[in-house]
């Protein structure tokens, strides 16, 4: 069904280097299959994927998909063609109508026929496609919330609704690229059952990247192992992880649980209800109580919706609680991290915070962000920062507020800027950039950890790959040497290699600098081999705290994860075991 031959296509970046994503590609896939592509972040999947699509051009080489030949120097009328039979689901989307699940995939049955699913008019569009809608909102798994409101959906209820909407054009093959990746064990199976009844039930045919080798031993008939753009491998899911994982790093021997110092953080009975207009009461964090002791490396884990990132922002001072209190020990001086001021200026000076959602300066180089980050964090910070305020007539406390800003995401922090009429100039004004000459010599200790190359410091953002994006965003927060890192499951989309140097690094950084590690994660592999500590929230509840081992095997049954089961021989064998 399809045929990719001498498929090649190669990057040119601003600097005049090339990067070849695709060298000589070829292969086929039959109707109905489920074929896998597993490699390294950067060893060309996506580019694949997109290729497939048609959303990307390249520079060599032919498609054949459905009987329909595209070649590299065809006019858009093909790769149109390829749009049609191809629908296409990526990791991090989540376009939904804020109406009902039925209502969403209507619109898509509508468009597919009628042309706009904007204007779609549900006065007789219910009577020509509910049924249908129905159908396929079952063959997901969501029959049951047909017509529940999308917007408070769970995320991974969310996902499957991307894939009834894209079922909703009738694809002939669906490209999938790291479904579920950032979905905890409970939402990763519901997703992965729902990918299973769409090629069993509909017929239609699949392909998945992932770089995650549990997904493609429970889905993929078939693994194909790219490296450096190209396929050097192919055969049964078994025997492609298994080459894929050979010859990883072994995992740095972790630090001993005991091993840690007196509390640096005290949190005591916070709160927080979220209400939604047409949701009521969705989530209540309550009766919060724990310490983090100092050099310890602690993982909240639950399911999607527990409350996790919440309780993470309220320990970070971003988000303010309903009741209770964080306490951070600063000199042997307890801060409120509620109560703003310049002593929670310098609590925050000391924290480093990785969001779910960062993002890097698309336009800008490695360089000057890391520049800008250490001027915000940078030794001196606080007293030159209040100078410049006084200069300004803004007041300790004000200035707190916007210091507080530094550690959201950049969309987040000009949004709440906009809402006080001001722009993202002022954080500028206040918290100037590090000089670029200093940048190399507080940056080459990080990318040696994070084994990065140094060349990357002058590599714009969107000239790097997924996997070399989180390393250089964990090399911005890591550039100040903070006291304590805060991360909020930004490492989903690493593959496991990767993923092993990134655990590795933060071990070792743990026990060098004796720095706190505060983090979310649904990796139960990951929490295993980095954390001595871990904490289970449940419906904003606290439920477990304690060893990650015991935490993360009551976490799988409790998730009915199927896909994490019969899978020890592998994780023996990634661990060196």
């Amino acid at each position: 069904m399809i045929s990719v031959q001498n498929v090649s296509k190669t990057y040119k970046m601003k600097d005049g280097a090339e990067i070849k994503a695709l060298d000589d590609i070829n292969f086929n896939v039959e109707k109905g299959e489920i074929v896998g592509i597993i490699g390294m972040s950067g060893s060309g999947k996506t580019t694949l994927l997109r290729i497939l699509r048609g959303a990307e051009s390249f520079d060599s080489g032919d498609i054949i998909m459905d009987g329909v030949k595209v070649s590299y120097d065809s006019t858009p009328y093909y790769s149109r063609k390829l749009r049609h039979a191809t629908a296409i689901h990526l990791q991090r989307s989540f376009g939904l109508w804020p109406e009902t699940a039925i209502q969403n995939v209507i619109r898509k049955l509508y468009g597919a026929k009628y042309g706009d699913e904007a204007q779609t008019d549900f006065e007789f569009a219910f009577d020509e496609f509910e049924s249908e809608a129905l159908e396929i909102l079952n063959v997901v798994g969501l029959g049951h919330k047909a017509y529940h409101f999308a917007p408070v959906l769970s995320g991974g209820e969310k996902q499957r609704l991307i894939m009834a909407r894209q079922l909703a054009k009738k694809p002939e093959v669906m490209l999938l690229d790291e479904p579920a990746t950032m979905s905890c064990p409970r939402t990763k199976q519901e997703i992965l059952d729902a990918i299973k009844n769409i090629n069993e039930k509909l017929g239609v045919t699949v392909i998945v990247v992932s770089h995650l080798p549990e997904v493609h031993k429970y889905l993929s008939e078939r693994v194909m192992l790219m490296e450096d753009g190209n396929i050097v491998d192919e055969g049964s899911p078994d025997d492609i992880i298994q080459k894929f994982v050979k010859g990883m790093d072994l995992p740095e021997p972790s630090r001993d649980p005991a091993d840690v110092g007196e509390p640096v953080i005290e949190v005591k009975d916070l709160e927080k209800k979220f209400f939604l207009i047409k949701g009521g009461n969705v989530l209540e964090v309550e009766n919060i109580n724990f310490d983090v002791k100092k050099g310890e490396i602690i993982s909240l884990m639950g399911p999607s919706g527990a409350g996790k990132t919440v309780l993470l922002r309220m320990i970070a001072g971003i988000d303010f609680p309903d009741a209770g209190n964080v306490y951070f020990k600063l000199n042997d001086e307890w801060v409120d991290m509620h109560q703003p001021g310049i002593m929670r200026m310098d609590v925050r000076r000391k924290m480093g915070f990785m969001h779910q959602e960062f993002s890097l300066v698309h336009h800008a180089t490695i360089r000057s962000q890391i520049a800008s980050r250490l001027g915000i964090k940078g030794e001196n910070v606080v007293g030159e920062a209040k100078k410049k305020a006084e200069e300004l007539g803004i007041s300790e406390k004000v200035l707190d507020i916007l210091y507080q800003l530094t550690d959201l995401p950049e969309t987040e922090a000009k949004h709440q800027l906009e809402k006080i009429g001001l722009s993202s100039d002022i954080l500028k004004e206040l918290f100037p950039s590090f000089p670029d000459t200093e940048v190399k010599k507080y940056a080459e200790p990080i990318f040696e950890a994070l084994d990065l190359p140094m060349k990357i410091l002058d590599r714009r953002s969107y000239e790097l790959s997924g996997g070399q994006k989180v390393r250089a965003t964990l090399a911005l927060v890591l550039a100040s040497q903070p006291e304590l890192l805060v991360l909020d499951e930004p490492f989903g989309d690493l593959d496991p290699i990767t993923l092993r140097i990134v655990s590795n690094s933060l071990k070792k950084i743990n026990k060098k600098f004796n720095t706190t590690i505060l983090m979310v994660s649904h990796h139960v592999d990951f929490i295993e081999e980095v954390t001595t500590r871990a904490i289970m929230m449940e419906d904003g509840n606290l439920v477990m705290d304690g060893n990650p081992h015991k935490l993360c095997d009551t976490f799988i049954e409790r998730c009915h994860a199927d896909y994490l089961k019969d899978f020890d021989d592998l994780k023996k064998q990634m661990a060196g075991v």
